[in-house]
């Protein structure tokens, strides 16, 4: 059995007591907040508080918090030499205080609290300072199905960069194509079955095979027919941004 303690009560703090929870090889033995009532729903499934002094004793202590709460937080804590990660995906090892043993417990995923989320499909990057420590954090990756894998604190912020790039940035194309076919009583939900071929595709093949499109197709008319129906300047900026991506990559003529 592993036993944990969590600190913080955002999405990534929710979804790992939920998996946590379901698992009958790890426990949850606090649940700390420094608000305490964005806790109370869960006060019946588990010890809370918000008095650090209370925490009890853990395998592992999880700081689920803010990337610029992390220092200050683990400065706080009123114990030494025990076994402490955060969650960060752009917050080096180092900035957890060295008093205790320290790690990295990074979710590659994007985590919606009223989202259902099935870790066996959440990669954990992990990282630690001490070979024994990157042992215990297998072995609670494992405990909750979760592929995981040995990152550097260079390499996870590579990677965070990338999951910017691929969900973020994306995400917010679906909300300007939202926009744009809201504007015009389209349904957007005609769109979803794209979406989710999108996806899929570059399950199996790289995303520059999978490039379709009018700026792959140097298909001019059709550029300037989008780009005159855009009546946003930013979102026509962003159209012409990423079409002379495309045709820079792909080796067309440019916008």
């Amino acid at each position: 059995m592993i036993s944990v303690v969590i600190l913080g009560a955002g999405n990534v703090a929710t979804h790992l007591f939920k998996a946590f929870t379901k698992s009958d090889e790890v426990q949850v033995k606090t649940w700390y907040n420094r608000d305490i009532d964005k806790l109370k729903s869960y006060k019946n499934d588990v010890y809370i508080t918000n008095n650090l002094a209370l925490l009890k004793e853990a395998d592992i202590y999880i700081l689920a918090v803010s990337d610029d709460a992390i220092s200050k937080l683990s400065s706080a804590l009123p114990f030494e030499n025990k076994f402490l990660v955060h969650t960060s995906g752009s917050v080096s090892v180092h900035t957890l205080d060295k008093k205790n043993r320290r790690g990295v417990l990074y979710p590659i995923q994007t985590l919606s609290k009223d989202a259902e989320i099935d870790f066996s499909n959440v990669p954990l990057c992990l990282e630690t300072l001490e070979k024994t420590d990157l042992k215990t954090l297998k072995n609670l990756a494992e405990a909750i199905d979760s592929p995981y894998y040995k990152i550097s604190t260079e390499q996870r912020l590579t990677l965070h960069l990338v999951a910017i790039f691929i969900n973020n940035f994306t995400n917010q194309l679906y909300r300007i194509g939202h926009e744009i076919a809201d504007a015009k009583h389209i349904d957007f939900n005609i769109l979803k079955p794209l979406i989710l071929e999108t996806a899929n595709k570059v399950q199996n093949m790289s995303p520059y095979l999978a490039q379709t499109g009018p700026a792959i197709r140097n298909d001019e008319k059709t550029i300037k027919k989008h780009l005159k129906l855009l009546e946003n300047e930013n979102y026509k900026e962003i159209y012409r941004l990423l079409t002379h991506s495309i045709q820079q990559t792909h080796g067309r003529k440019k916008l």
